[in-house]
C-alpha cells in the first residue's frame, strides 16, 4: 500500500513540476502579488506575532514582500534552517534578509549560523509551500518529509501556499503526511477547520 502511494506521489510531483515550469515569470509575479494581498486580508496575518516564512523557489508563490512588511511591523520573522546533524529543519529568526541569509544545504536561502533558533511551538503562523495540495488540506511535498516533520511540531496555524493550478481534488497521502489548516492561493483562502483560521 505504501509503495503504491509513493509511486502515485512521484508521478503527481512530476506532472505538477512540468506545469509549474510553464508559468511565465511576469505571470508568477502578478499571481504572487494577488496572494500577498489575499493574505493581508486574513485575521491570522493581522494578529500573528511570530511567522515562519519560506524562501521561494522560482516555481512557488513569492510572499517575500510580506516578509519585509512583517519585519517593519516588529514581528518575529523566521525561516527554516536545515540541521545536517539531525536531518531536520528548525526555525531561525532573521532581522535583515540582506545580512542574515545564506545559501543553505539545498541552495535555498536560509538563516545563517548566527541567527537565533525559535521554538516551533511558539510560531503563530507557518507559511508552507508544497508541490500540490488538495481540497481537504493534504499537502504533497518534495518527497523527503522535511516539512512534515517541521509541521508536526507546530502549535500555530499551518497555512499551505500554492498557485491555483497546484490545487487538486485529492492528493495521495500516507499516515505520516501532515495536512495544513488552511490554504492560500492567488484567488482563494480555504479553511479546513482543523484549527481556528
Amino acid at each position: 500500500m505504501s509503495d503504491a502511494i509513493e509511486a502515485r506521489k512521484a508521478r503527481l510531483r512530476q506532472d505538477l513540476a512540468e506545469a509549474a515550469r510553464g508559468l511565465d515569470p511576469a505571470e508568477r509575479q502578478r499571481l504572487s502579488e494577488r496572494a500577498c494581498a489575499r493574505l493581508r486580508e486574513q485575521p491570522v496575518w493581522q494578529t500573528a506575532r511570530a511567522i515562519l516564512f519560506y524562501a521561494p523557489l522560482r516555481s512557488e508563490v513569492d510572499l517575500w514582500p510580506l516578509l519585509s512588511e512583517a519585519l517593519g511591523r516588529g514581528l518575529t520573522v523566521a525561516l527554516p534552517r536545515f540541521v545536517p546533524a539531525s536531518g531536520v529543519y528548525e526555525a531561525a529568526v532573521i532581522r535583515s534578509p540582506e545580512r542574515d541569509l545564506i545559501a543553505g544545504q539545498f541552495g535555498i536561502r536560509e538563516p545563517g549560523p548566527g541567527c537565533q533558533v525559535w521554538p516551533l511551538n511558539r510560531l503563530d503562523l507557518v507559511l508552507a509551500p508544497g508541490v500540490g495540495f488538495d481540497l481537504d488540506g493534504r499537502r504533497l511535498g518534495r518527497g523527503q518529509g522535511y516539512y512534515d516533520r517541521l509541521l508536526s511540531l507546530v502549535d500555530g496555524l499551518r497555512c499551505g501556499v500554492a498557485m491555483d493550478r497546484q490545487v487538486l481534488p485529492r492528493v495521495p497521502a500516507a499516515p505520516h503526511d501532515v495536512a495544513v489548516d488552511c490554504l492560500l492561493t492567488p484567488t482563494r483562502w480555504l479553511n479546513f477547520h482543523r484549527r481556528a483560521a
